[in-house]
């Protein structure tokens, strides 16, 4: 007689343990979907179920950004495996009786909540890009009938754009547009515009990009460029999040330089300063070599240190009298200018820089020049943010304001804020940068607002704070606007924060409403980005 097999004693055990978590599961899902909305309680169990409400995901990175002073929770916290996923669920909330919120967040680098969704879903990019779940970074080449053969990278948009930097350069190629800061998404710098030094000879990031796959507020997947659905590629590019979640960017590439020549001049004369700038950024064309590859400013002033965040450059024997023609003018105005150059250009780079610098009217003796690897160039800022977070201060309240100010305008913003309302205040800290830039590097297609003047400047109050006193740098910050306002200026916000949608509709100006149809045509729910404050006030 063959015996009977009987499961152990062990199987029995893990049999109980197994139905009891399952058991503990499914009541966790059912009262969590008790409380939410009927059409989110509602996608489909494979988008439900990469949902998370715990107070981890709700109370974590989702709830929060890198300006450290809004915080909205939201409903919950949505982790893709893949693009269709996403669309999936903004095509659940299209559909539903009473739509959900949805915004995408990357690396959260706003700083007054735009990449919140409370009451809704925010979808974490970050996550989606560790899990390897998007289109990653490929490099190619293809042929445009107006320029011939041409390299690209298609990027992810939850991709950083250090990855991207060091993916193409294994092929000995880059972008040529960039942020001062690499550790960003792809989509979130193109949903803004993407800018810094190298804005005025190369056009700002959303210039550089040739191709993308959007998901739409409708929950649509759709490929587009300036040729086909055209609508939708210059909504997006520039267009704050509101018209769909780039998934796939088509970035154009060029050969990569192996060097740069990086200089700082100061100046304590702003007329002069602005004037060499604006001199600097007319030679200006993608094929004049003897072009600069990047022209920024910034303010020294008592209240921050000669050597910021942003990069140590000054040598230390130096220090002191640098030190003492601030305490003699209170500011000091500080050019920095970059060239490329490579091994073939290598012979001549240090004339040409010569020819471009020669004739400029900084204070003499006060020339600092570094040699660097090009990687190390457009790394800069990640030294600073490391010692800055070994000290517990990089994540801090960060009450910035970025400003666009017509030329017209700029001298009387000197005068106004830098020499009047800044130094009675007396709390600047972080880096202040000024500078330039040329209005024909922008699309006037795209969504991206700037003033209505051939060259502009940045002006970024890029503020450190503690959690006790933000509020007085806000005050400041009320304070410069308030005195553009009355001034009449036409200043722009880049990164823009405003409370109203007369504030929005003055900010787009004559683009409102083209903005506005856009935006009925591809979120007619008003689902996409409500952080941003533009339809849901």
């Amino acid at each position: 007689m063959v015996a009977e097999k009987h499961p152990s004693p062990t199987y029995f055990i893990l049999l109980l343990i197994t139905i009891t978590r399952l058991i503990s599961t499914v009541g966790k899902t059912s009262q969590w979907k008790a409380v939410l909305p009927a059409e989110l309680a509602a996608v489909d169990e494979d988008v439900f179920n990469k949902l998370r409400g715990d107070v981890e995901a709700l109370q974590g990175r989702a709830s929060k950004d890198y300006g450290n002073i809004a915080r909205e929770v939201p409903l919950a916290v949505f982790h893709p495996a893949s693009a269709q996923d996403i669309a999936r669920l903004i095509k659940a909330s299209y559909k539903g009786a009473v739509p959900f919120k949805v915004a995408a967040r990357g690396q959260g680098h706003s700083t007054r909540g735009q990449a919140m969704a409370r009451g809704g879903v925010v979808v974490d990019m970050a996550g989606f890009r560790e899990r390897g779940g998007g289109v990653g970074i490929r490099v190619g080449k293809m042929v445009d009938p107006s320029v011939g053969y041409f390299h690209y990278a298609d990027v992810g948009g939850e991709q950083l754009w250090i990855d991207v930097l060091h993916a193409t350069l294994e092929h000995g190629l880059a972008p040529l547009s960039w942020t001062d800061y690499l550790y960003l998404t792809v989509g979130g710098t193109l949903s803004n515009a993407g800018i810094s030094g190298q804005t005025f000879r190369y056009g700002p990031q959303i210039s550089t990009v040739r191709e993308m796959d959007v998901i739409t507020g409708k929950g649509e997947f759709v490929t587009c460029s300036s040729e086909t659905n055209s609508e939708l590629f210059h909504a997006v590019l520039g267009g704050l999040g509101q018209f769909g979640i780039i998934t796939r960017a088509r970035i154009a590439l060029a050969p990569a330089p192996k060097r740069v020549k990086w200089v700082r001049l100061l100046y304590n004369d702003f007329s002069a300063f602005t004037k060499d700038q604006e001199q600097l950024i007319s030679i200006s064309g993608r094929k004049q070599n003897i072009a600069l590859d990047y022209v920024e400013g910034s303010l020294l002033m008592h209240q921050g240190p000669i050597n910021n965040w942003r990069s140590s450059f000054f040598p230390l024997a130096d220090h002191g009298r640098i030190i003492s023609l601030v305490t003699e003018h209170s500011v000091l105005y500080c050019l920095e200018v970059a060239k490329y150059y490579d091994g073939q250009s290598e012979n001549n780079v240090d004339k040409e820089l010569q020819v471009l610098l020669q004739g400029l009217n900084y204070i003499p003796g006060f020339y600092y020049e570094k040699d660097v690897s090009y990687v190390d160039f457009l790394n800069r800022v990640r030294s600073g943010e490391l010692k800055l977070q070994s000290q517990g201060l990089w994540d801090v309240p960060h009450p910035w304001l970025n400003l666009f100010i017509p030329k017209s305008q700029i001298m009387d913003f000197d005068s106004g804020v830098f020499k009047n309302i800044i130094l009675k205040r007396n709390i600047t800290t972080g880096p202040v940068l000024v500078y330039p830039m040329n209005r024909n590097k922008w699309d006037n297609r795209m969504s991206a607002s700037i003033p209505d003047e051939d060259i502009f400047y940045t002006v970024g109050f890029l503020h450190s704070s503690g959690f006790d006193n933000w509020k007085a740098y806000d005050a400041q910050n009320k304070e410069i606007l308030q005195f553009c306002i009355d001034g009449g200026m036409k200043v722009k916000q880049y990164l823009p924060h405003y409370r109203t949608q007369e504030d929005w509709t003055k900010h787009f100006g004559p683009k409102w409403r083209t903005f506005a149809e856009r935006k009925q045509q591809f979120d007619p729910r008003m689902i996409l980005s409500p952080g941003q404050r533009i339809f849901n006030n």
